[in-house]
């Protein structure tokens, strides 16, 4: 059985992808990378590339996306499969650039807290009756990796390259999934990506936002698992 390898996102661990840990443990090998070490896309995927099996399927949310296409363009015959969950491969606007500064500054100035409370959380979850529970496991998660991280990954982020070609030129089963109402990550940004990648299958998760591993747990271990036994 492929061992597959799950990448959180900015500031997450592998709580991230908790009930899919529990769902599928049984039948696969699972391996979770936590991104916190390194302050470019490329190290990081390198990293990933140094510890991974031999060949494994690819799954990453978010910034776990993002480093799961470099992965991909720096070693596509290592990812049997590939999915790309509420994610972006394109190069940072200008605008989110910007922004990050003063992130950046405030999270140096210990405000950690309010940063995830303020600039980042509103933007995560659809509305529904888990979200409070789930912003609360997205704080802890932050607050458990710490401002290092948060300066580390907001630096990858920053400088991260364009995959259009990457996905243009991956064979494999791919997945791209991401909520409906995900507001970093809008629905449009994964068609993008479903048009690029040649074996791709597209999957819209209803009542969801930018979270949908969480917020919607059962549709999204479903999605995955279809992906996971695609021929």
């Amino acid at each position: 059985m492929t061992p597959l390898v799950l990448l959180p996102g900015m500031m997450c661990d592998a709580r991230l992808y908790q009930p899919q840990i529990a769902a599928l443990s049984g039948s696969r090998p699972l391996l979770t990378f936590p991104l916190a070490t390194q302050d470019s896309v490329q190290a990081m995927a390198e990293d990933i590339l140094a510890n991974a099996p031999p060949v494994f399927a690819l799954a990453g949310l978010s910034m776990g996306g993002i480093v799961a296409m470099e992965v991909v363009r720096q070693a596509p015959d290592r990812v049997e499969r590939l999915a790309l969950l509420d994610t972006n491969p394109l190069v940072e606007k200008p605008e989110v650039k910007e922004r990050r500064g003063p992130q950046m500054e405030a999270i140096r100035d210990g405000k950690l807290r309010q940063v995830m409370r303020d600039e980042m959380k509103p933007n995560y979850l659809a509305d529904g009756p888990n979200q409070g529970a789930i912003l609360d496991l997205c704080m802890a998660m932050a607050e458990d990796l710490g401002p290092d991280v948060f300066l580390r990954q907001s630096r990858a982020l920053m400088d991260r390259p364009d995959q259009t070609e990457t996905l243009k030129a991956y064979p494999g089963a791919s997945l791209v999934l991401c909520g409906r109402y995900d507001g970093l990550c809008p629905v449009e940004r994964h068609q993008l990506m479903y048009d690029l990648l040649p074996n791709s299958r597209f999957e819209v998760i209803e009542q969801a936002g930018h979270l949908p591993t969480l917020e919607q747990p059962n549709d999204t271990t479903a999605a995955l698992i279809r992906w996971l036994e695609a021929k």
